[in-house]
């Protein structure tokens, strides 16, 4: 199929929208993003690129630009909440040197992604706001203002609210996984390195990990709570109530929830991955396709694969209709089982008495034995490489 004969519109200008607006775009298609927001901007605070994601960025010619603006991360260490003595140290240096794992501010990648998107000629809209897609030959986007337009290829990368997965899928009713979880970022008064921080306690957790310069530091702090909270990563709260629900936290992690000015609060829920990610024009990634709960740090880079292999499945094929079919049969599977994945890792962190300890000091002996081993348990998420022939 020539891309160059096809006019794609796009649905979000979050990381896996401009990743595929721009995928698509270096393999000639017409392709015009559509953003709600009046700018395109990130309300977020810090992701981890793993090598996954990397491997997309370096497709896509922007790995160095990536380690311009962020942390390569070098160690993951879980601690106790009391004390913040370590665990276990994941020495990425020593079992995963050939591999880059990245602390980044959403809002750098985000600026990196949409400078790239237009250099490459991709027409980007602000302040269209999608009320729904009907699909079709030539599906058409309806917008709140009551314009509407049309494509050869719409593609839904418009999150965990998304306009477009309903043209595709019946409408399924999120379920409260009874976590909550604050995002905050922080002046590195603790001048922490290039390590993520997991503070485990009874029923909670605490990542820490820093970001642009070195100068500041990401929080992500999720708590087991009986009471709903709102699935918006912009609800502000009372820092108060964070350093209220860690208060049993001492040490460094105190120490970091006492520079939170301002916070953000979110409920986490589990959504079901699509069932149809793609037909009769329309694509679903990302978000919109398979929402991901933030355990395994995967959300982001499970968007950027999906945007590579859509685009690589469109320049594949012989027509949309097969791409979208190939698209599918490529990615679901797996972002089911990541998906899975993060749903059972939270539990991990959060044992309480008398479980912790025992739990603790097997965590201890396996990294003593085999420390190797406990950094490659995941390789089948890290060492994924989609952009591979």
């Amino acid at each position: 199929m020539n891309l160059k004969d096809i006019r794609v519109t796009v649905i979000g200008a979050g990381i896996g929208g401009l990743a595929v607006a721009m995928l698509l775009r270096q393999r000639g298609a017409q392709v015009t993003v559509l953003e709600q927001a009046e700018e395109i901007s990130e309300v977020g605070a810090g992701l981890q690129v793993t090598p996954n994601g990397v491997a997309v960025l370096r497709a896509m010619g922007l790995a160095d630009d990536l380690a311009w603006c962020a942390q390569r991360a070098r160690a993951v260490v879980l601690r106790h909440h009391a004390e913040g003595r370590e665990v276990l140290r994941l020495d990425l240096d020593q079992y995963a040197h050939d591999l880059r794992y990245y602390f980044v501010h959403r809002a750098d990648l985000i600026a990196l992604l949409a400078d790239a998107v237009r250099r490459a000629g991709a027409q980007v809209l602000l302040l269209q706001k999608v009320s729904s897609v009907v699909r079709g030959a030539r599906p058409v986007v309806h917008l709140a203002n009551g314009a509407s337009c049309t494509a050869d290829l719409v593609i839904g990368a418009d999150g965990l609210h998304s306009r477009v997965r309903p043209a595709l899928n019946p409408v399924s009713a999120p379920r409260f996984t009874g976590q909550v979880a604050w995002r905050a970022t922080v002046p590195n008064v603790l001048d922490l390195p290039p390590e993520a921080q997991v503070f485990m306690g009874p029923g909670r957790h605490l990542v820490a990990y820093p970001l642009k310069d070195g100068s500041l530091v990401n929080l992500v702090a999720a708590q087991e709570r009986k009471g709903w909270a709102e699935e918006s990563w912009s609800l502000g709260d009372d820092p108060a109530n964070l350093r209220r629900a860690f208060r049993q936290f001492g040490g460094a992690a105190r120490t970091l929830l006492q520079q939170v000015e301002m916070v953000k609060l979110w409920g986490l829920f589990r959504h079901p991955v699509a069932q149809t990610w793609g037909g009769d024009g329309i694509a679903l990634l990302g978000d919109a396709a398979h929402p991901t709960l933030p355990f395994m740090a995967q959300g982001a880079n499970l968007a950027l694969e999906d945007a590579f292999a859509l685009a690589d499945s469109l320049d594949r094929c012989g027509d949309i209709a097969a791409a979208l079919r190939a698209y599918q049969d490529r990615r679901r599977a797996r972002a089911v089982k990541v998906v899975e994945a993060a749903n059972g890792n939270a539990w991990k962190y959060h044992l309480r008495a008398p479980l912790s300890w025992p739990a603790h000091q097997a965590l201890r002996l396996a990294g003593t034995l085999a420390p190797g081993r406990m950094v490659r348990q995941f390789d089948w998420i890290y060492r994924h490489d989609e952009t591979a022939p």
